[in-house]
């Protein structure tokens, strides 16, 4: 997208996603059930008032015609009084006409009067009256009835109720049923979930769902993030989430792993999220969110995140804050993970902690790492060793780090570990290295692989090489790669440099461009690669490039690249370059990288001075390049300057 379009992204965010202000603090429960049992009729009236300011009027006039029919004695005109009386908080009034009615035989009046009588704190009358109205076939009585058995853990008594209210289609009598046999992990819980579900019950649409959601395929997680080889764990990735099962950070990996698709049990459970979401589900608002964000349709997601958020879901505040700052917009984000930080998510204050830090406000930074900590996100122990490392408190960072690291934070074991190896203490480092791998930190089987390698136990080191290789360390690929060259093992060294290259690494480059190299079919794809090393500022990388255009005649290119190499100390670029300048006749120049390169070591340099000076006339100058050379080699370098150095002596006694 370009930057106009990037732009109008933000923009767009922004419209949507407002900072909350004072009237968005409404919190909403996710009520499972009313308050009480209710037969049909009582439904209907419930749902006809809609508008309180209405419903006082409905209510006058509904009463007076209630109690004139009262006056003939006739049963529905009581029960139906006695029900309104009861929803006024009339439990006197509303218990004389229940009773009145139930005694004539109405099932409703009798379910209702349990209700009232369980509101007083009489559950076990109001059970025996639940008892005649589920007999007489009231579904929302049997619903009553299974819920009070299941409260006295008598689970057979419970299910053979909720069975009758289920079966006679009364929905929450089916959501309590799927909820009693989902605790027993009975397969049968999804039939009567999706009964509920499809009779509205939003929290039954949002539990099945999660059962379809748990069915979508997801792939293994192939670690995580990967820090740069052994060293100060200053570099390392704050992290900004929680290791819950119930964390933003684990709903959004888990819906971008599942790609979000439309189809399948994913599918049908991003249909049922929508049904609860739509009906204020606050829970189900923020997964149908993930789910959409892992799709890319980020727009949508924010504002399901923002209904939810607004709810009073504060992972949804937090998935808000990680979408605005992906879209460049730190500032609202700040404000949505502030929210969420203090309704007591760890995650978000997580966040926030790494966003001071990244700042340079190290005092906020510490504050909210320490409530991301007192909320009981452990990672906030973790970001507080690397801020403290970041700053030199090397002694408080190993406390932070262990604290993490107890409590069986991985990365955090690799960051101890490191930590005692520079304080020289490799035997405290490498428990934690082991312990840290074996929680699958990748880092810390790349590191281990370099303790081991440090001990010369090669073998063990190019275990915990290939077993982060595997897991898609790259330079752990890169020393794996070098072993099986080294065995001769080339094509199976290449599969792994090709993992290598990825992070980018110059001598992975150079390594995959010197094996390709050895095959004419496969030399143009080589010279990229040593052009990306080179431009990296690999020496050898640099050398061998101006190799290649050397011989295609490019002899301003091989300069540039023999130039850039011996500046930055290659003695090979130092003698090449000497050699491209003398066949252009700057020769003095060519004696200067000749020079250069001879004191560094390079035999085939010496002996080109000492010829150079031999032409020159000046012979004492040739003997003492000559005897560098012959210090220096190789043999056929070295065999060379003898015989030149002992002409040159001959020349001089003659």
């Amino acid at each position: 997208m370009g930057l106009m379009g990037d732009k109008a992204r933000l923009l767009e965010m922004r419209r949507l996603v407002p900072a909350p202000g004072n009237g968005s603090d409404r919190h909403h429960q996710d009520p499972h059930d009313p308050q009480g049992p209710q037969d049909a009729q009582e439904s209907a009236d419930r749902a006809g008032r809609d508008s309180p300011a209405a419903a006082d009027g409905a209510d006058l006039e509904l009463e007076t015609a209630r109690r004139r029919a009262a006056e003939t004695g006739d049963p529905a005109s009581l029960s139906m009084l006695g029900a309104l009386l009861l929803r006024r908080g009339d439990l006197d009034g509303a218990e004389r006409h229940l009773r009145a009615a139930t005694a004539a035989g109405d099932r409703s009046a009798a379910n209702n009067l349990g209700v009232l009588l369980h509101q007083r704190g009489y559950a076990d009358e109001a059970a025996g009256w639940w008892r005649v109205a589920a007999v007489a076939g009231s579904a929302a009585a049997a619903h009553a009835l299974g819920r009070y058995h299941r409260e006295r853990g008598d689970e057979p008594a419970a299910e053979y109720w909720l069975r009758q209210s289920a079966e006679s289609g009364h929905a929450l009598g089916a959501y309590a049923l799927a909820d009693l046999l989902e605790h027993r992990s009975d397969v049968g819980a999804e039939r009567w979930f999706r009964s509920a579900a499809e009779r509205g019950h939003r929290e039954a649409a949002y539990r099945l769902a999660r059962i379809l959601d748990g069915r979508s395929p997801r792939p293994a997680d192939p670690g995580a993030g990967l820090t740069a080889g052994l060293g100060p764990p200053t570099g390392a990735r704050r992290v900004s989430v929680g290791g819950g099962d119930t964390s933003v950070r684990e709903l959004r990996a888990a819906a971008a792993a599942g790609g979000g698709r439309p189809d399948g049990p994913a599918g049908e459970a991003e249909q049922w999220y929508r049904q609860a979401a739509a009906r204020g589900h606050r829970r189900a608002a923020l997964h149908l969110g993930t789910l959409l964000e892992a799709r890319g349709e980020t727009q949508e997601a924010a504002r399901w995140y923002l209904t939810s958020a607004k709810d009073g879901e504060p992972r949804a505040a937090c998935a808000l804050g990680f979408l605005l700052r992906d879209a460049g917009d730190t500032d609202s984000a700040a404000v949505w993970w502030r929210r969420a930080a203090q309704e007591g998510d760890g995650n978000a204050a997580n966040a926030l902690g790494a966003l001071h830090a990244e700042r340079g406000e190290s005092q906020q930074a510490e504050r909210w790492y320490r409530t991301a900590l007192d909320a009981g996100d452990i990672n906030g122990a973790y970001n507080l060793g690397l801020l403290c490392a970041e700053q030199g408190r090397t002694a408080q960072a190993e406390q932070w780090y262990r604290r993490a690291a107890y409590a069986g934070h991985k990365e955090a074991a690799n960051a101890l570990a490191v930590l005692l190896l520079q304080n020289g203490d490799p035997a405290g480092a490498e428990p934690w290295f082991s312990k840290a791998a074996e929680a699958g930190s990748v880092d810390a089987a790349f590191n281990l692989g370099i303790l081991y390698a440090g001990r010369d136990e090669e073998r063990a080191a190019y275990e915990w090489y290939e077993r982060a290789a595997a897991a898609g360390h790259t330079d752990a690929a890169l020393q794996v790669a070098m072993v099986l060259l080294r065995d001769g093992e080339e094509e199976e060294a290449e599969r792994h440099l090709r993992v290598a290259v990825k992070g980018g690494g110059a001598e992975a480059a150079f390594r995959l461009g010197s094996l390709l190299d050895r095959d004419e079919d496969t030399r143009f794809e080589a010279e990229q690669w040593y052009e990306r090393a080179a431009r990296q500022g690999h020496r050898r990388a640099q050398v061998r490039l101006g190799m290649i255009v050397a011989e295609r005649g490019d002899v301003a290119g091989a300069a540039h690249w023999y130039r850039q190499a011996a500046e930055a100390g290659s003695r090979n670029g130092a003698f090449n370059l000497g050699l491209l300048l003398a066949r252009e006749g700057s020769e003095p120049e060519a004696a200067m990288w000749w020079t250069r390169a001879a004191e560094a070591g390079h035999g085939r340099a010496a002996l080109r001075l000492a010829l150079l000076a031999a032409r020159r006339g000046d012979l004492s100058a040739g003997q003492q390049w000559c005897a560098r050379a012959v210090e220096l080699g190789p043999a056929e370098v070295a065999e060379r300057a003898a015989r030149l150095r002992d002409a040159l002596r001959q020349e001089l006694t003659a």
